[in-house]
Formats: structure tokens, C-alpha cells, sequence
């Protein structure tokens, strides 16, 4: 296997020195790009307002003012916004996961007339950006089809937008293809229907990549901003980031940064948690035998 570094040059004395102060230039330099700006985020909650907007800023606090975090808790409303972002985020992956699920089980191992075609068709939406679909899909909400219904302000203005999303449905799909036809057809000879080996057998064996589907249903609620200004018009029914822009005029500056860092800690705690299934499931079906 050829590397950047052969064998023989690590085993010198100064290969090997060279080789580990690169090593830990490069881990701390991306370390410092990606915890840096949670560690200001953090700390200018912890300032006072002329610390916070002084130029040039300070690296670390002259005084620690953690009632910032109790202020912002209180003026911004968090514990209401939270419950409304929090509400969304999992009623959007309880519907992803039943119809992202059926759809690629469908097309992965039931295997429709045209299942390819309607795949292709899927993945062409990739190609569309999003910005693009703000119209359309708020033409929709705003007088469902058939119906007739307007789902402006209400929680199924969210859900429903999420619901079809193509990217998660070619995650299942390739991971269900991974899945062998043996089991399926084992699970056939006993008297297993299309329902009951999804349940019993595909299922089970998805852990991984039902994992990184929720953070992904999750994640892509909790960052929206755009779509839940346009439907979520009534402050009640709003989410962190529409309320945390709403109420911040007026507000002090440390106090936002408080509030901003409350409204992120949720999506890092769950991410610690779940980051081994991320690359777990990326990686699950790309490897046959």
C-alpha cells in the first residue's frame, strides 16, 4: 500500500518526528476550526454586552456572568420554543422513517414495474434547489389539493414537506439492497408476507442506517429557517430560530449569544450521541460478500 510516508521513512528517528508534528498541526488546526466557533459561542454568553461588541474582541471572559443563560432563558422564551422545535423535528422523523422506509423497502427488494425510472425521478430532485420549491410547496400548504385544506400554522405544514425526501429513501435503499435475497426468501418458505419480513428481519439489521436517517430528519428541522417563517406565522406555534430572531430586537447582545447557544446545545448533545452510527451507516451496504 502506498502512502504519503513509506515504511522505511517512518522508522528513522526524524521521519518519525516529522511525522508526528505534522500530525498534530494539522488535528489542532481543525480542531480549532470547528470547536472554535462553539467556544466563542459559549463564552460570549458568559460577557457582558461592551465585552462582547469591544474591539479587538477578548479570548476569554474578564468576568463570568452565568445569569446571561437564566436572562435568555427568560426573555427569549427558550423552554417554548424548544418544545416547539423539538415537536416538529421528531413528528417530521416518525413520518420519514414509515414512508422513507416503506418506499425504499418497495423499490429495493419488492421491486415495482417502473421502479427504477421512479427512483431516477427521485434523485432528480436532488438537482432542484431549494429555494426553488419555496412557492410551489407554499401554494400547497396554503390550499391542500383534493382537500382543500390550509395547513398554514399548523404542525402538518412542517411534516408534510419532509415527508418525500429523496436523499433518505436512496440511504434505505442501498443499504436494503445489501440486505441478502436468501433471508428474504427463507422468511417466504415460513409464511412471512412483505410486512412481516420488514418487521421481523429488515428492520432489526437497519439500526445503523435508521440512525443516521433521524439525525438527518432531525438536524434539517432544527436548521430550517426560511420555511418555518413563511407557515408558522403565529408566535405560539414558532421555532427557535424565527422566535430567537423575533424577540431579539431590543434584547442585548450577550443575551442572543446566550439564547443562540441554548438553541445549539440540543443538536451537539445529540449528535455525541449518535455520531458512531453516522459513519456506521454511510458506509453499511457499500460492501458486497
Amino acid at each position: 500500500m502506498r502512502t504519503l510516508i513509506s515504511d522505511t521513512q517512518l522508522n528513522r528517528r526524524r521521519g518519525r518526528i516529522v511525522y508526528r508534528i505534522v500530525l498534530c498541526l494539522v488535528v489542532g488546526g481543525f480542531t480549532l476550526v470547528f470547536l472554535g466557533p462553539l467556544y466563542w459561542l459559549v463564552t460570549g454568553g458568559l460577557k457582558t454586552t461592551q465585552e462582547v461588541i469591544q474591539n479587538p474582541p477578548t479570548l476569554f471572559p474578564h468576568s463570568v456572568h452565568f445569569d446571561t443563560y437564566g436572562e435568555a432563558w427568560s426573555k427569549m422564551r427558550m423552554g417554548r420554543l424548544l418544545f416547539n422545535t423539538l415537536y416538529y423535528a421528531f413528528g417530521a422523523l416518525a413520518f420519514q422513517l414509515v414512508f422513507d422506509v416503506a418506499a425504499a423497502y418497495a423499490l429495493s427488494k419488492l421491486r415495482p414495474v417502473l421502479g427504477n425510472v421512479i427512483l431516477g425521478m427521485m434523485l432528480a430532485t436532488l438537482m432542484i434547489p431549494s429555494a426553488v420549491l419555496i412557492v410551489p410547496q407554499y401554494l400547497t400548504v396554503l390550499d391542500l389539493p383534493l382537500l382543500h385544506v390550509n395547513l398554514v400554522n399548523t404542525p402538518w405544514a412542517i411534516w408534510l414537506p419532509t415527508v418525500a425526501n429523496a436523499f433518505n429513501i436512496f440511504l434505505l435503499k442501498r443499504f436494503f439492497d445489501s440486505v441478502p435475497d436468501e433471508l428474504l426468501a427463507a422468511a417466504s418458505v415460513d409464511g412471512a408476507g412483505p410486512l412481516r419480513t420488514l418487521w421481523s428481519i429488515i428492520l432489526p439489521m437497519s439500526r445503523p442506517i435508521l440512525g443516521v436517517v433521524s439525525i438527518f430528519a432531525v438536524v434539517n428541522v432544527w436548521k430550517d429557517f426560511l420555511w418555518p417563517l413563511l407557515v408558522q406565522t403565529d408566535p405560539k406555534n414558532q421555532t427557535l430560530n424565527i422566535g430567537i430572531t423575533s424577540l431579539s430586537t431590543g434584547v442585548p447582545q450577550n443575551v442572543v449569544i446566550a439564547a443562540l447557544a441554548i438553541a445549539s446545545a440540543p443538536t451537539v448533545v445529540f449528535f455525541l450521541i449518535f455520531q458512531r452510527n453516522i459513519m456506521a451507516g454511510l458506509t453499511a451496504g457499500s460492501i458486497k460478500g
